[in-house]
């Protein structure tokens, strides 16, 4: 099937970059999410981004222009039936997204790819509630979207080879590096950077060192460009607990257990940098 529309499912941090992306490669987008004040808040942001880099002339005004004018929104699920290909990037709750996935099986074409930006959740399990388990694959975007290269391509147990290449070439046209990884909790970006992201919280709930200090040894020290504190604040600290729940449900070891003190945080409504507060204070 060739793909000229591209669904984008919520209008987020993530989503709202993918959908810039996608529009930015040419294709015509649908973003979706479940309040118009979400979808606003989604195409301000993108148009933000796409005027930092008018002002750093990596595109002209007419190009911005044109990739706003390729993008329209919905609140309506079922508008997902004009896509070619659906990307989900809706908040990671494995209950939401199993719904979401049985819904657009419905919804969309049958021959139409279902993408998740799922950043650790089983993708075995997600295509599982469809009726078209080999058309269901993982695409994981890092953040800020339209800054970094990779995009994470995971298979579940019955994705076609039809399927892993149509999403290679998408990730490819959409100016990223697809690469693979096998469907284990956390697949490999998060497996790797998580327990790093919580080894730092318990380091400041132990007084080992206050935040900024943390992330300054670690951005000197190992040449992170970003220390793990202010990433985790960038990623959502919501976020973060809840990829490491679902490490710690999935493969059971205790070194993937939730810092107690990321879990207050969470709970106090100290989310990181979309809340004001996390690590620091925004």
């Amino acid at each position: 099937m060739e793909v000229k529309t591209i669904g984008v499912v919520g209008a987020g941090q993530m989503g709202g970059g993918i959908a810039q992306v996608a529009a930015a490669a040419g294709y015509m987008v649908i973003i979706n999410d479940i309040a118009e004040q979400f979808l606003q808040r989604g195409v301000q942001t993108i148009s933000a981004s796409l005027e930092r880099m008018v002002k750093k002339e990596k595109i002209s005004p007419a190009d911005k222009e044109a990739i706003t004018g390729r993008i329209t929104t919905s609140t309506k699920l079922e508008d997902m039936a004009g896509a070619d290909f659906v990307i989900e990037a809706a908040t990671e709750n494995l209950e939401l997204k199993l719904d979401i996935f049985r819904r657009l099986d419905g919804i969309t074409n049958p021959g139409v790819v279902l993408a998740s930006n799922t950043s650790s959740i089983s993708i075995t399990k997600i295509a599982g509630v469809t009726e078209r388990p080999e058309l269901v694959i993982g695409m994981h975007f890092m953040n800020p979207v339209p800054l970094m290269k990779l995009v994470e391509i995971i298979r579940g147990l019955a994705t076609s080879d039809q399927t892993l290449a149509l999403t290679e070439e998408l990730s490819k046209a959409m100016g990223k590096t697809p690469v693979p990884a096998n469907d284990y909790p956390g697949f490999v970006a998060n497996r790797v950077l998580m327990p790093m992201i919580n080894e730092a919280v318990y380091c400041v709930m132990e007084g080992v060192g206050e935040p900024a200090d943390i992330d300054q040894i670690m951005k000197l020290g190992m040449n992170h460009p970003m220390g793990p504190l202010a990433l985790a604040d960038l990623i959502g600290l919501d976020t973060c607990l809840a990829i490491l729940n679902v490490l710690h449900e999935g493969i059971g070891d205790s070194k993937y257990r939730p810092c107690p003190l990321l879990r207050k945080y969470v709970e106090a409504g100290w989310l990181g940098r979309k809340t004001g507060r996390g690590f620091y204070q925004y």
